[in-house]
């Protein structure tokens, strides 16, 4: 058992060994275009996970979106995303730049939204205090009578 033991822990590390790591392709996506890259496929991606019924009532496939926007094909980017992943500190580089764009945005995001709310909230207090003024308007009693004026001073009402 002992040397069975021995004998599976050295077959182990002998076939870790021979790990081949891609080449680097011709044409290859440098890594600030990775990275605009990566942050859209991000960004579609939590898209689909949060209301995927939109995008397929739109018709809208994300995959072909980026490639057209990036012009790009799919080889291209699996090829430079396989070489990027086998270069570690590289592909995490990749993500901490991703990471910090997403931040960006949702600040960015939340600060529009932020200015929304506050745009609807002013003019939500306007339509009331016009409202509030609209109804004290009518409100107002008037009279139904006339007054002339009588040579001695003297109101006369008909």
């Amino acid at each position: 058992m002992k040397y069975f033991l021995t004998l599976v822990v050295i077959l182990f590390f002998i076939g870790c060994q021979d790990v081949k790591r891609p080449e680097r392709p011709e044409n290859l996506i440098p890594e600030n275009e990775m990275v605009d890259i990566l942050t859209e496929v991000y960004l579609i991606n939590a898209a689909r996970s949060t209301d995927n019924r939109v995008l397929l009532k739109s018709k809208i496939m994300p995959d072909s979106f980026i490639y057209k926007k990036f012009r790009i094909d799919s080889l291209q980017f699996a090829e430079s995303n396989a070489f990027y992943t086998s270069e570690l500190n590289t592909y995490n580089g990749l993500f901490m730049k991703v990471q910090e764009r997403v931040e960006l945005l949702k600040i960015r995001v939340d600060s529009i939204a932020e200015i929304i709310k506050k745009r609807e909230e002013e003019e939500r207090r306007i339509k009331d205090s016009i409202d509030g003024v609209e109804t004290d308007t009518t409100q107002i009693k008037q009279k139904d009578t006339i007054q002339v004026l009588s040579g001695l001073g003297e109101p006369i009402q008909n």
